[in-house]
């Protein structure tokens, strides 16, 4: 397995709109594999292609924080949200592409997702909680759109900025 680098916002690559998934494979069976082991890793609890710059509609996500509870890892291929509920909830985001950055973020409670696994079979489930509010963010992801992009102009503004300072002191290593 392979640690991906993670890309981090400004990048064009982020606010771009991926292409579908239609070859599967052991190409994408690894990819899976190194997105869950980045993830894990960088620790976060969803990660989509594009943020290790691969723009295909692809995603993992494992939402079990406890320690000592069983991993429940997800590769969610071409997801697409196909009911949402009336009732909103609000979850404090953060992002690995806007690392050290937190907001809170108003989404529906509870949607239903359909997808395709490593197999290309079609699944569905009804995800709630922290769950929903992963596979929301990350279903964003593919969209082209960050969580940032749901605040006030001026905060999003502030926090851009931040970001474009660390890039610059990564670059400067």
């Amino acid at each position: 397995m392979t640690l991906k680098n993670i890309l981090i916002h400004p990048d064009p690559r982020l606010k771009k709109t991926t292409e579908p998934v239609t070859a599967f494979n052991d190409d994408l069976r690894r990819l899976a594999d190194d997105m869950l082991e980045t993830m894990y890793h960088a620790p976060g609890i969803g990660l989509a292609a594009p943020q290790v710059a691969v723009m295909k509609r692809m995603l993992v996500m494992d939402c079990v924080k406890e320690e000592d509870a069983t991993p429940e890892p997800m590769v969610l291929l071409n997801p697409e949200v196909i009911w949402s509920s009336e009732e909103q909830n609000v979850y404090e985001e953060g992002c690995l592409s806007i690392p050290d950055q937190f907001a809170e973020v108003t989404r529906p409670t509870c949607v239903k997702v359909k997808w395709q696994d490593l197999d290309g079979k079609e699944q569905q489930e009804t995800f709630d909680g922290l769950w929903a509010t992963c596979v929301q963010h990350e279903i964003d992801h593919l969209d082209g759109k960050l969580f940032i992009d749901y605040l006030k102009p001026l905060k999003r503004q502030m926090i851009t900025r931040k970001m474009v300072k660390l890039k610059r002191e990564m670059a400067r290593g």
